[in-house]
């Protein structure tokens, strides 16, 4: 007689599962995995959604360059590397002993001039004055040549005096309108001596930071010459997102700023606002896309981000790295 296979018995549900642990562990791990893998996946997606980060960011700020209107030896330098200035304070002075010589020429061919049109305006007035003289001289005899009273020797020599008059009187003007016009060019003269004397001596056009410094007192310099530059304490983050990044990104959104610097130091920020070009059109060459190798690339968008937090205390400055993160939602 075959015996018959018994039938497996059913374990309860109730009961302790008796399978080996590792048995257990192929099942409860995997799951496991999974679960955290779809967890962790949900929040990236919300955070992509919710958030745009970019490390494509730096710190900038307003840089002053400080370069002379005048040429000249610098006699007096008040400044050094990473000095602190306040607006107004004399940072440097050029040696102005040429420019007050130059000054004091010009006042001296001014006071010329007008001593010259003071004289000037008496040959007007003499020249006026003969001119009557002429005119009425010259009807009298014109007057008598025609009734036969006078000879035609005077009635000419009386036009002769006439036309003499007008010439004189003629001159007369005209050369009192050429002083008048030196007179008004020697001022402006006058005013630009004053102005070169002035741009001898440099101050502070804003409070901030000396930085790349490049003259010493005794130095010679020339206009237009950088010499140093002032960097003021305000500064902000321009980040440069990608174009598929910003298209729910708007003024006053808040940011989360990370500077390099700093490690895991948080600042607060807001947007303040969005350049109306890619970087790379704002640049000195943009690039000319009409052509047959052509590769789309997706482009940066300068993004400005202000400091919401007081970060005098921090160092700061222009150039440092930054991971801003801005809530768009």
């Amino acid at each position: 007689m075959e015996d018959k296979e018994s039938p497996k018995e059913i374990t309860p549900a109730n009961e302790e599962d008796t399978r080996p642990i590792y048995k257990k562990k192929r099942v409860i791990i995997p799951a496991f995995v999974s679960i955290m893998i779809v967890i962790l996946t949900s929040i990236v997606s919300l955070h992509t959604i919710y958030f745009k980060s970019t490390d494509d960011a730096f710190v900038e700020g307003h840089i002053i360059t400080i370069a002379p209107r005048v040429s000249g030896p610098v006699i007096k330098l008040n400044i050094d590397d990473n000095q602190e200035v306040k607006k107004g304070d004399l940072l440097l002075e050029i040696d102005p002993k040429d420019y007050e010589v130059k000054l004091q020429q010009t006042e001296a061919k001014l006071e010329e001039a007008r001593a010259a049109l003071g004289s000037a305006d008496e040959e007007v007035v003499k020249s006026y004055s003969a001119l009557d003289y002429a005119e009425g001289d010259y009807e009298r005899y014109s007057a008598m040549y025609k009734k036969g009273i006078s000879s035609k020797q005077a009635y000419d020599s009386s036009r002769n005096n006439l036309t003499a008059a007008k010439s004189n009187s003629n001159a007369s003007k005209s050369k009192r309108e050429e002083i008048s016009a030196a007179i008004k060019r020697l001022e402006a003269e006058v005013e630009q001596d004053k102005l070169n004397l002035s741009y001898t001596k440099i101050y502070a056009p804003s409070d901030g930071l000396i930085t790349h410094r490049t003259v010493e007192q005794g130095n010679y310099v020339q206009v237009a010459q950088p010499l140093f530059a002032i960097v003021p304490r305000k500064v902000w983050v321009v980040a440069n997102f990608k174009e598929t990044q910003v298209a729910r990104m708007k003024k006053g959104q808040k940011v989360k700023i990370k500077i390099d610097t700093y490690g895991n130091k948080t600042f607060n920020g807001v947007v303040d606002s969005i350049q109306m070009a890619s970087g790379a059109k704002a640049s000195l060459f943009p690039p000319e896309n009409a052509v047959g190798s052509y590769v789309k690339i997706v482009q940066r968008i300068p993004v400005k981000i202000l400091f919401t937090d007081d970060i005098s205390d921090y160092n700061i400055i222009p150039g440092m790295s930054a991971v801003p993160t801005v809530k768009v939602k």
